[in-house]
């Protein structure tokens, strides 16, 4: 390999909706990348979570690139909520529109990831033996792609099939007439059970802690609306770039609190409609009041009561744990009705927990449950899990890890004092799973490509955070989340699904609108908050 062939001006680890815009945006500048993708292919979320049931949340016409206009005409979505097979044939057609795939090697996992202070550049190694040096390290590694098996006694010595969602199979899994355990009632759960419950014998769900679903009122898109959006998409990004959560959806103008009970059932019943995680932002104060958080989970529980025949099972299925929507709220289709099927049982693992996994299934404190097929639907090591696994070393030999052994430190969630020139993509500090992932990524590439137009204008080496901006910024996403209900409850967003992990909430959670702002208001500012060659960053720079 020659000096040429190992020395880029950007490395880039993911294939994902991040990583792919990544290459695209940097390569328009000229600049040699290289991407590492550990799959096969890319997608990166949606490459590996083929479970059965899979969608996206966010509405298809929403979840997709806005860089390129003509592929926006172009692409027809063919469902309100796109299922994962036609979001990846969608990063599949872009990654050949645009030739991304050459930048990649692929089945490639990054190990190692260590800056150069004489060089002033990272050193990548990957578990093929191959080791690059670039001037920019980007993480695009993903928020939900790190799985999370968690530690049963047994988990190991079951003799039938078993599965996690997260790392689903290529090949179709048959249910027909088998006996499958579900481990898990969030969203991959949530949306794989009631498809299993079709084709299976019997379903045992195992449930430790029920969440809160709206259906997704999904339906395919007809040419009339498709034509609409097409023709107004300039209009429909704008309003989304400048919203909380990237999608264009504005609450209703007054509080939960100041309508009154016919108001707010009407408001309720347009935003159940609506389906899915939206329902959280039917009032302003939903996630700020838990007075008003109350009406939206009242509302929500006597729909769930209607869906589920058995009284005693529908409360069971009702959370008791945390306000609605301080866990992401599941979109799903039939989930609820699913329990009222002969051949599915709930098995409440808070009453009974799992003692152990054994060759035949699954034992409670209570009963054995004989099992041809064991699913893990046990979600991720969110937002931070995926650069943990990677030795990432900064200035002084500082590993990343070690910097975040309290939780996640960054500025802007997009970098990391004492880590010149390495930029996160969608990560924690960041609006990320509170927004659409699309238009995140988009902008976060965007500002970092124009941040590289500035150090190249003004020759300058290396960018890095400082170590008070970093401070600041962490002071200021804690100020925010205590301003809301979400950190009461235990969720992923917390890190609260994997023992031992930091109880911080991880996102910015001031809205995407006001991120935006900031993050334009700090690079108008001559990168306010960051050091320029191992100086502090002004205005004049």
């Amino acid at each position: 390999m020659t000096t040429q062939d190992s020395d880029f001006d950007a490395v880039v680890v993911g294939a994902g909706i991040s990583g792919l815009y990544a290459v695209y945006k940097f390569r328009q500048r000229g600049m040699r990348v290289q991407g590492f993708e550990s799959a096969e292919g890319v997608g990166g979320t949606w490459y590996h979570n083929r479970y059965p049931g899979a969608r996206c949340d966010v509405e298809s016409i929403d979840y997709s690139y806005s860089f390129d206009d003509q592929l926006q005409q172009e692409w027809t979505w063919t469902e309100r909520f796109a299922t994962q097979e036609e979001i990846l044939r969608y990063l599949d057609h872009v990654a050949d529109r645009h030739d991304l795939r050459s930048a990649y090697d692929f089945l490639t996992r990054v190990t190692s990831a260590v800056y150069d202070e004489k060089a002033g550049r990272w050193t990548v190694t990957t578990d093929t033996g191959k080791t690059i040096t670039a001037r920019f390290c980007i993480l695009a590694t993903g928020v939900l792609s790190a799985t999370n098996k968690p530690d049963i006694p047994g988990r190991d010595t079951f003799a039938g099939e078993s599965y996690h969602t997260g790392e689903w199979p290529h090949e179709p899994v048959d249910f027909a007439g088998k006996r499958v355990g579900v481990i898990g009632t969030g969203s991959s759960g949530i949306q794989a059970i009631p498809v299993i419950a079709e084709a299976a014998d019997q379903v045992v769900v195992f449930q430790r802690s029920p969440n809160y679903s709206i259906p997704a009122g999904n339906r395919r898109l007809t040419d009339d609306v498709l034509a609409e959006v097409k023709a107004n998409y300039a209009e429909r990004r704008r309003l989304s770039r400048i919203s909380g959560g990237g999608t264009p959806n504005s609450p209703h103008p007054k509080g939960a609190m100041e309508v009154d009970e016919a108001e707010r059932t009407r408001v309720y019943d347009e935003w159940w409609q609506r389906g899915g995680y939206l329902f959280t932002k039917a009032f302003p104060d939903q996630m700020v009041s838990k007075a008003a958080n109350d009406t939206a989970r009242v509302y929500v529980e006597a729909k769930i009561r209607e869906m589920v025949a058995d009284p005693e099972v529908a409360e069971q299925l009702i959370p008791d744990d945390h306000p609605i929507g301080t866990k992401r709220i599941v979109t799903d289709t039939g989930y609820f009705q699913t329990y009222n099927r002969d051949n599915v049982t709930l098995v409440n693992l808070r009453r009974t927990p799992i003692t152990e996994i054994t060759a035949s299934g699954v034992r409670t404190g209570e009963a054995s449950y004989d099992l041809d097929i064991l699913i893990f639907a046990t979600g991720f090591d969110a937002m931070t899990g995926s650069l943990s696994r990677i030795d990432i070393r900064g200035r002084d030999g500082r590993a990343l890890t070690a910097e975040w052994s309290a939780g996640p430190r960054t500025y802007l969630g997009l970098a990391v004092d004492g880590f010149p020139n390495m930029f996160i993509l969608s990560g924690p500090g960041s609006p990320s799973v509170l927004a659409n992932m699309v238009l995140m990524a988009e902008q976060h590439v965007d500002w970092v490509a124009s941040c590289m137009d500035h150090l190249d204008s003004h020759e300058i080496a290396t960018i890095e955070a400082t170590r008070e901006a970093a401070d600041d910024w962490v002071a200021e996403c804690n100020a925010k989340a205590a301003g809301t209900l979400f950190p009461t409850a235990n969720s992923w967003y917390m890190g609260a699904n994997i023992p031992g992990k930091p109880r911080v909430f991880m996102p910015y959670i001031g809205g995407f609108g006001n991120y935006n702002t900031i993050c334009a208001e700090v690079a108008a500012a001559g990168y306010k908050g960051f050091a320029l060659d191992g100086r502090a960053a002004s205005a004049d720079n």
